[in-house]
């Protein structure tokens, strides 16, 4: 159906794509996997017509015996979402905010049939529920804002298969989603791909979502497919050295020297969260909703703590909580024995950092490197005579030259600006350091050089860690001990290594369960 012939890509005269071919065929599922920048992305908008300015096109695009890169506009504009859809990796970015889910989903249909606006909306209505949004608790009349991120993504795939397309792309559709939620909308891609025969290209850089969806694999480095073929034989066979490589960053564990002492650092003691609720009712008392439900834990000095749980079990709520962004209802939280609190002293918060998931969105896009990593000096009431020199030791500690002071964000790959993120966080040199989501956004090969960083200063400075995330591998590869959270209580906890080799609680196995993962068997073949 789509078949991709000797295709390359230049934007400005920088090469991006170089001879890429690539055949998808209905009912069949292709992953098309590598790192940040290999070119991904670009090979899909190459799909779609959705290139950027500045960009020479050369090879074919053929969609049956239709050669798209040879279209106008509005032929492309014709095929676009009738034959050819595509899901985002981010559905927030993807919905208009002003527009309720049903207008969004009949809008594919409004503008390429001449469908009815009640029938375009009572077809809306058939395709959400088909996704597991059903009218009588996700009406029509929701906006994007009032969804999970995993319902919103169901909103994202409910619009693509509106006119029931032959194609399907999904780019990084899973990757900012939990487990349980990542496995449920796989398993609905797959049941869509069977049910309408469409085909689906499913770009990823996680070898393990795409051992358990695609029917054929096609590797991508620098813009060149280096490797392609059955799923199957290709992770049996792995010719090339740079699929090797990712699958051995998939599963890296750093080599930790660090020695955790049996000294409390972090002590939770019954800790109690509400918010409230809107009213539904003139009198008695407002309704709350408890996030966090009388938690209690301890985190000892130097130690990794790993924090696992679905979207909205409460993670969040408990670590901004342990920052000191928010007060608890109940319990206490204390750090060296002394209570944690939105009203303490700054000079407090020095010994706790936190480094977030996109480090982009916690920096200041006009500050330069220098003053982003030596913004937490305000907590001491003046910056050190010496400032410039520590900034240039946190940044040489993160393996980041010292030139990259007088540079911006935008001038950093994701990898690296997670690096000034940790620089920052370690500039007032704290106890404990919060890393709230902070590798699940980046690749594989990535992900490894900065869980080896965090290993390395760990055991350099007697840090502790509390990893808060939904990788449940990250966490049994880097983690001390583990806490599972649902519904704002821990329901198990201990030794990371026995929690996941014998999970005790059925939630804990339903979360290991839902992880995808590589055939031991493909491994060792």
């Amino acid at each position: 159906m789509i078949k991709i012939q000797n295709l390359s890509l230049s934007i400005h005269d920088t090469p991006i794509l170089q001879d890429v071919d690539l055949s998808i065929a209905l009912g069949q599922v292709v992953g098309l996997v590598g790192e940040s920048g290999s070119g991904k992305s670009m090979t899909a908008l190459a799909l779609m017509g959705l290139l950027p300015r500045g960009a020479e096109l050369s090879g074919r695009v053929m969609l049956d015996e239709t050669d798209l890169s040879t279209l106008d506009e509005p032929a492309l504009c014709d095929i676009r979402g009738r034959r050819i859809s595509m899901i985002f990796q981010e559905p927030m970015t993807a919905l208009n905010p002003v527009k309720t889910i049903g207008d969004q989903v009949a809008e594919t249909l409004l503008i390429h049939t001449d469908t009815s606006k009640t029938d375009a909306l009572r077809i809306a209505a058939e395709k959400l529920t088909r996704v597991g949004l059903p009218q009588d608790r996700f009406p029509l009349d929701r906006y994007p804002h009032e969804l999970s991120g995993g319902q919103r993504q169901r909103v994202c795939i409910a619009m693509a298969i509106a006119l029931h397309p032959d194609l399907l792309i999904a780019d990084e559709p899973t990757t900012a989603l939990d487990v349980t939620t990542q496995a449920q909308i796989l398993d609905l891609l797959k049941e869509l791909v069977a049910e309408e025969g469409m085909g689906l290209l499913l770009i990823t850089h996680d070898l393990a979502v795409v051992a358990g969806m695609a029917d054929h694999v096609a590797v991508m480095r620098k813009g060149e497919i280096v490797e392609q073929g059955e799923t199957e034989q290709l992770f049996r066979t792995m010719s090339h050295p740079y699929t090797r490589q990712l699958l051995e960053a998939s599963g890296h564990a750093p080599d930790g020297d660090a020695q955790p002492s049996a000294t409390p650092l972090l002590q939770v003691n019954g800790a109690t969260r509400d918010y409230p609720l809107p009213r539904t009712r003139l009198f008695g008392p407002a309704p709350q909703f408890r996030a966090v439900d009388g938690i209690s834990f301890t985190l000892n000095k130097g130690e990794s703590l790993g924090l696992v749980g679905e979207s909205g079990c409460g993670k969040s709520t408990i670590s901004r909580a342990i920052l000191g962004l928010e007060a608890l209802q109940g319990g206490e939280i204390l750090l060296n024995g002394t209570p944690i609190t939105p009203d303490m002293d700054p000079t407090r918060r020095a010994g706790l950092q936190v480094v977030f998931q996109d480090p982009y969105g916690s920096f200041n896009p006009r500050w330069t490197v220098e003053k982003l990593v030596a913004e937490p000096f305000h907590l001491l009431g003046k910056r050190p005579e010496d400032w410039r020199d520590r900034v240039r030791h946190a940044l040489a500690e993160v393996g980041l030259p010292g030139e990259a002071m007088t540079r911006y964000p935008h001038e950093f790959s994701g990898g690296q600006r997670q690096r000034i993120a940790i620089a920052r966080a370690l500039i007032l040199r704290p106890e404990l350091i919060v890393l709230d989501e902070a590798v699940s956004a980046l690749d594989v090969s990535i992900r490894a050089d900065i869980l080896d960083l965090l290993a390395d200063l760990q055991a350099k400075h007697g840090l502790a860690y509390l990893f808060i995330s939904h990788d449940l591998g990250v966490v049994r590869n880097v983690t001390d001990r583990v806490l599972v959270m649902r519904a704002g209580q821990i329901v198990e906890e201990g030794d990371t290594d026995t929690v996941f080799a014998h999970p005790q609680h059925d939630y804990t196995r339903n979360l290991i369960n839902a992880a995808p993962v590589i055939p031991p068997a493909w491994r060792t073949a």
